[in-house]
């Protein structure tokens, strides 16, 4: 998944939080969709302007930024 096509940063808009193909919507909140239990679908179904793709590009948007998280050992 090539997120970087659908997940957008600008300045101005939402603070500059990651937000989906230039809307208001942000990575965020559809992850805290995710994690409130929503389905993907219900999630579409609220927000049909939203795509299963955008969704995915959320997850794996999520996913990278772990990946390069900065782990402490103790």
């Amino acid at each position: 998944m090539n997120y970087q096509d659908i997940i957008t940063l600008e300045p101005g808009k939402r603070s500059g939080k990651p937000c989906i193909r230039g809307m208001r919507i942000t990575v965020y909140d559809v992850l805290s969709y995710l994690a409130s239990g929503m389905t993907v679908a219900e999630i579409l179904a609220d927000f049909p302007y939203l795509t299963h793709k955008d969704i995915l590009a959320c997850l794996s948007y999520a996913a990278d930024r772990e990946q390069k998280t900065l782990t402490i050992a103790a």
